[in-house]
């Protein structure tokens, strides 16, 4: 990897650089020239997925190593390596994303179309998501073969794969849009399951634990410790998000919040239904999950009616200290800046 190309990955424009490299790698020089049509359009599916995102998991990687290494002089080639499992954590995403906005036939992402909503995709973009997980994969062969931590990276990234699609799995078959709605099933604990395994094990945990073994932290006693604290921020993460669905700006956010009309079982409605009296829960039952404007309005009157930006405010104030608790417990030998440079991200963010 050439350094004028990179630059040591030292800010954001040269972690966009290294994604220009690896775009290259992945599409340049097919071994069968009957195949460069499809390196052509994969370059597509890479350019228009992966890189216009606020790349909060890629860049944490990055961080995260510069901070195990308490910021000493680190070769560039090093530095390299952790921005190149930056984009490998993006890449993953955006495999996510593609297939979750096919599953519940989303419109926008990220402020723009779709993917599959572009014209001459459509249901393409199935193998397209197909394409972007294995990507990953190649990309790792490439430039971790060979080394200690390669088998673990490796590893890991099955792992969490395995977690997300087992999360996503959960989440659809909570809000399957041939059956009515089942209350019964939008438990806390439910959710929790959803939560853990759909978001917070690849969003908080993965770059993190990445960064660990690049660093050559290998022992469990840290990994258990770092998933502690990652997974209760993660949580914490999807329960913005899902109040955002409902109560945030679609300008800011880059997207229009499906959630009710997509019959999720989020946090406002498993939270609602906690608090909720019958006729509130009576004119939920009535309404949520049916994707028309004066249901899904009905849906949030009832919000209202709750206050649920104020239990939500509650919320967040409890979690910011409950995690700042956890950090202080659980940190161990690991630099607690780490955590601390995750939390700062996402506390009372809008999008």
């Amino acid at each position: 990897m050439s350094s004028s190309a990179t630059d040591g990955a030292k800010n954001g424009k040269s972690f966009d650089a290294i994604f220009q490299v690896i775009l290259r790698e992945l599409t340049s020089n097919a071994p069968d020239p009957g195949i460069q049509q499809a390196l052509d359009w994969f370059q597509q599916v890479l350019e228009y997925n992966v890189p216009h995102g606020k790349k909060n998991r890629g860049l944490s990687v990055v961080d995260t190593y510069r901070l195990l290494k308490k910021n000493a002089h680190i070769p560039e080639e090093d530095d390299q390596k952790a921005a190149v499992l930056g984009w490998c954590v993006e890449i993953l995403q955006a495999f996510f994303l593609v297939a979750d906005d096919i599953m519940d036939q989303s419109h926008t992402r990220r402020g723009q179309p779709c993917w599959f909503r572009q014209r001459n995709v459509g249901l393409i973009a199935i193998n397209d998501a197909f394409y972007l997980e294995n990507a990953v994969y190649a990309i790792i062969k490439t430039h971790f073969d060979g080394l200690p931590s390669y088998v673990k990276i490796m590893e890991l990234f099955h792992e969490v794969t395995m977690q997300t699609i087992t999360g996503q799995c959960l989440d659809m078959v909570s809000s399957r849009p041939d059956e009515p709605v089942d209350f019964s099933t939008f438990t806390s604990q439910r959710y929790d399951s959803i939560v853990k395994y759909k978001t917070a094990y690849y969003s908080f945990y993965l770059p993190v634990a990445l960064a660990m073994y690049l660093a050559g932290i290998y022992d469990e006693d840290s990994h258990q410790r770092a998933k502690a604290i990652l997974l209760e921020m993660g949580h914490f993460f999807q329960v913005q998000d899902d109040y955002l669905d409902c109560f945030g700006t679609p300008e800011i956010l880059g997207k229009i919040g499906t959630d009710i009309q997509d019959r999720k079982c989020g946090w406002l409605i498993v939270q609602a239904l906690l608090i909720c009296n019958a006729e509130q829960r009576e004119r939920l039952q009535d309404n949520y999950g049916i994707d028309r404007p004066e249901c899904i309005q009905r849906v949030k009157d009832v919000y209202h009616e709750l206050a649920m930006e104020k239990v939500y405010k509650t919320f967040e104030d409890e979690s910011a200290i409950r995690i700042q608790d956890l950090i202080g417990k659980f940190s161990g030998s690991l630099p607690p800046s780490i955590f601390m440079s995750f939390f700062n991200k996402i506390f009372k963010r809008n999008k």
